[in-house]
């Protein structure tokens, strides 16, 4: 069973969008959704609403930048300072072309930053090389496989 992406995303029309690209790239990865940075917290810690998902990590997040509750550079402190997420690989999806976001984000320990492209098809272009890259190009650290068994 293939990894899920997770996609921590508040805009619901960059969600749309993001999903609309996601399928164009024919990804067989299940994409979870949640819409604030606690939610995402919460889903990747397996507590609340997520506590009886499946164990693993997900192939790659999707994290945007400004989000409600907690913001998506607290996320990824947060992941890169839980033993079990460090590896995790983290895609800030933002709109936000301010150096001082960039820098932050690097400083933290993201591995790519991605502003979206305004024109449509640029945009589903990104998204699509970016699920194709992380959830099937990239090799992940030994370990973290990218594949899940599935719970029997």
């Amino acid at each position: 069973m293939l990894k899920p992406i997770l996609l921590v995303e508040d805009n619901p029309n960059d969600l749309e969008l993001t999903l609309i690209a996601l399928s164009k790239s024919q990804l067989a990865n299940q994409v979870i959704i949640v819409r604030d940075g606690a939610e995402a917290l919460d889903y990747l810690h397996r507590r609340g609403e997520y506590a009886s998902r499946p164990a693993g990590n997900p192939a790659v997040v999707l994290l945007d930048l400004k989000l409600p509750k907690v913001d998506g550079l607290e996320v990824l402190r947060v992941i890169r300072a839980t033993d079990g997420l460090k590896p995790l690989p983290v895609v800030m999806l933002t709109s936000s072309k301010e150096e001082q976001d960039l820098i932050r984000s690097y400083e933290l320990g993201v591995n790519a930053y991605v502003v979206k492209p305004v024109d449509f098809a640029e945009f589903v272009r990104a998204i699509a090389d970016l699920g194709i890259f992380w959830a099937v190009l990239n090799e992940p650290p030994p370990g973290s496989q990218r594949y899940v068994k599935p719970n029997k």
